[in-house]
C-alpha cells in the first residue's frame, strides 16, 4: 500500500463470503455436522456477568479512580467476552428457541450498562447480508468519520476511544433496518432495572467500573483492534475480511475466526477452528493477523492506513431485507 486512501474502495463484485460458502459446501458437505448450537455459551456468559458484578461489589467503597486500571486490565476482557456471547445469541447459536437466545443476549448485556444487545442483533445480521453497503451496513464508517479522522494518529486514537459513540451514530443512516421491536423494548426495561439495582445496592462507583469495562473493551484498548482486524484493508488492498489467529481467541471465544464466521454463520464459536481444519485450502491462502497489540499500534501509527481503508458497495445484489444470514443452512437444505 503506497499511500493512505482518500476514499472508500468501491467494489462491483458481490461480497466474497456467500461465494466461498457455496464452494466449501460443495467441497466439504460434512461441514453440516459443525452447524450445532452451544448452550455452554450461556454458562460462560453467566459466569462473566457474575464475575463483573463481584468485581463491581468489591470496588464499591474504593476511590473512583481505582475503577480505571481494574476496568482496563481486567474488566475489559470479561466485557469483550460478553460481547461475543451477545454475538452468538444474535445468530441464534446458543439455544434452539428464539426467546432463549434473546434472553441470553439480554443477560450478557447487563454489565455493559447500555441496552444494546438486541439492537446489535438487528444491525449485525444486515452487516452479514449487505457487507459494505453504506446505507445498510453499520459496520462501515460514515463518510464524515473517514473524512474527519483520515490517517492522523491522534485522530485514530480519539476515534478508537469514542468508538462506541461513533457506532451508535452510524445506525441513524441505516433507516431501513428495524430499530424498535418488542425484544428491543425488553432489553431496555431489563437493562434499566439492572443498572438501578447496581446503583441502589453497590453505588455509583460500581456502575462506573462496569461502564469503563464496556468502554475499554470496544475502544482504545488492544481488544479494540478487533474492529480493525475484521474488515480494514491493513494487509492487502483487495482482501475484504481478515481472521485473527492469536492467543486471545482462547479468552474471547474464537472471535478472531472472522472469515470462517462470515462464510458459515450457522457454526457456533467452538466449531470455527474445526471449519478451518476441515477446509484448509480455503483459509490457509488468506492473509490473517496474529497479534491484536501489533495491529493496534499499526493502525494508530501507520500513515498508509486511514478510515477509508474499507471496501464499500453501491449495489445491494439480490438479497432482501428479510434475509437472516443463514446461507450455509439454506444451501445444505436445498
Amino acid at each position: 500500500m503506497a499511500s493512505a486512501p482518500t476514499a472508500f474502495t468501491v467494489a462491483t463484485a458481490p461480497e466474497p463470503h456467500r461465494i466461498r460458502t457455496r464452494q466449501i459446501i460443495k467441497a466439504h458437505p460434512e461441514v453440516k455436522q459443525l452447524m450445532t448450537r452451544n448452550p455452554a455459551t450461556f454458562l460462560i456468559g453467566l459466569g462473566c456477568v457474575v464475575a463483573q458484578v463481584a468485581i463491581a461489589y468489591f470496588l464499591r467503597n474504593q476511590a473512583w479512580y481505582w475503577t480505571i486500571p481494574v476496568a482496563y486490565l481486567v474488566g475489559a476482557f470479561f466485557s469483550h467476552t460478553l460481547f461475543v456471547v451477545i454475538h452468538e445469541a444474535a445468530h441464534n447459536l446458543v439455544f434452539r428457541k428464539l426467546w432463549q437466545n434473546v434472553a441470553t443476549g439480554i443477560l450478557a448485556n447487563f454489565p455493559s450498562v447500555f441496552p444494546t444487545a438486541i439492537s446489535f442483533k438487528n444491525f449485525h445480521i444486515k452487516h452479514h447480508v449487505f457487507q459494505g453497503v453504506h446505507e445498510l451496513d453499520a459496520d462501515l464508517p460514515d463518510w464524515y468519520e473517514a473524512k474527519l479522522i483520515h490517517n492522523y494518529s491522534i485522530g485514530k486514537a480519539i476515534w478508537l476511544f469514542f468508538f462506541p459513540l461513533f457506532q451508535v451514530i452510524r445506525t441513524a443512516r441505516c433507516r431501513e433496518v428495524a430499530t424498535i421491536d418488542k425484544y428491543v423494548a425488553a432489553n431496555i426495561v431489563a437493562q434499566v432495572a439492572f443498572d438501578a439495582a447496581i446503583v441502589y445496592f453497590f453505588g455509583w462507583t460500581a456502575l462506573l467500573y462496569l461502564f469503563l469495562s464496556f468502554w475499554f473493551s470496544v475502544g482504545l484498548h488492544p481488544l479494540g483492534a478487533r474492529w480493525i482486524q475484521e474488515h480494514y484493508l491493513t494487509l492487502s488492498d483487495s482482501q475484504e475480511t481478515y481472521s485473527y489467529y492469536g492467543r486471545l481467541n482462547g479468552i474471547n471465544l474464537n472471535v478472531g475466526f472472522h472469515n470462517e464466521h462470515h462464510d458459515m454463520p450457522s457454526i457456533p464459536w467452538n466449531n470455527l477452528p474445526k471449519l478451518k481444519t476441515v477446509a484448509p485450502e480455503f483459509y490457509e491462502p488468506l492473509l490473517a493477523h496474529r497479534s491484536y497489540t501489533k495491529l493496534f499500534f499499526k493502525f494508530l501509527f501507520d500513515q498508509e492506513i486511514s478510515l477509508y481503508s474499507r471496501i464499500m458497495r453501491k449495489e445491494r445484489g439480490t438479497a432482501t431485507l428479510k434475509d437472516q444470514s443463514v446461507p450455509d443452512k439454506e444451501l445444505l437444505s436445498a
